[in-house]
């Protein structure tokens, strides 16, 4: 494995660890997304050159895509969540009330 794969690797192991264990602000939930996110980008972005290929493929193009829709929707959610309940606290959100 190269150094490049070990940083790509490592770099989405550290956000998913980030995920599963520091989740008190949406915020912070959704930071670790947006770079899981970024580190596929480069991955993808960068897949065509190790394997020595000679266009470019359309998937990290499609991928920055959803990541921004992604972005926007979590933003719109923090938003709405902060308007109503006060705080971005996630033991706050009950999904079982109205």
């Amino acid at each position: 494995m190269t150094a490049l794969h070990l940083s790509f690797y490592s770099a989405f192991t550290l956000s998913a660890l980030g995920l599963a264990f520091h989740r008190t602000h949406l915020i912070s939930a959704l930071l670790c997304l947006e770079s899981m996110m970024l580190s596929m980008y480069i991955a993808l972005s960068m897949w065509p050159i190790q394997v020595q290929a000679p266009s470019s493929t359309l998937l990290p193009i499609l991928m920055l895509t959803f990541s921004a829709c992604e972005a926007g929707t979590g933003l719109a959610l923090l938003v709405a969540s902060t308007r109503t309940h006060g705080s971005d606290h996630l033991h706050n959100f009950n999904l079982l009330r109205c």
